[in-house]
């Protein structure tokens, strides 16, 4: 198996992210050889079509991460039943100007993490709209919508025994995806 970097993008800016904690968690879950590159989206600007051709720094970084990347795992939490703007912004940020996307091709997972039961279920199904705009092949199964509870992760911030062999499972299921869709 190759050496792969994978573009790491969490739709959260809180600090204390569910989302960014079991991202933190589930990368340690992948094979050696596998590096995660966080993509950080919390200082790009609004995207603008009036800017196309004259990015900012923050635009022109996102864009060089994702294009030397062999895949993209995204996790989201869930906005009043949807990704968040900071997300969507990033989305679009990376896509523009049109026929300039970062993202085509890419192949990705997406993980979310919610203290609801849903775990995230229709911000999940929003970004899979988007990324089946962005010609993103998206890993469908297995899903991982995940419920933020006691145990989920263990005294270490590893993945809970509950937990695990899901988790691990999906991240299999990922791995594979993008060996069989990266260049």
């Amino acid at each position: 198996m190759a050496n792969r970097t994978i573009a790491l993008v969490i739709g959260s800016l809180r600090k204390e992210s569910f989302n960014r904690k079991l991202a933190e968690a589930m990368i340690r879950l992948a094979p050696d050889g596998w590096d995660f590159d966080e993509v950080r989206i919390g200082d790009l600007p609004l995207y603008d079509q009036d800017d196309d051709g004259n990015e900012a720094e923050p635009v022109r970084r996102l864009k060089q991460q994702v294009r030397a990347s062999d895949g993209v795992l995204l996790f989201t939490p869930e906005y009043n039943r949807s990704i968040p703007g900071v997300l969507k912004n990033a989305l679009d940020c990376g896509s523009r100007p049109y026929g300039d996307s970062a993202w085509q091709g890419k192949p990705a997972g997406i993980v979310s993490v919610s203290i609801g039961a849903p775990g995230g279920a229709m911000a999940q199904q929003h970004l899979r709209n988007v990324l089946a705009y962005l010609d993103m092949p998206t890993l469908n199964q297995p899903e991982a919508y995940i419920q933020h509870k006691d145990g989920l992760y263990d005294a270490d911030g590893n993945i809970g025994e509950a937990s695990r062999d899901f988790l691990q499972g999906w991240m299999d299921a990922y791995v594979a995806w993008v060996e069989r869709h990266a260049g």
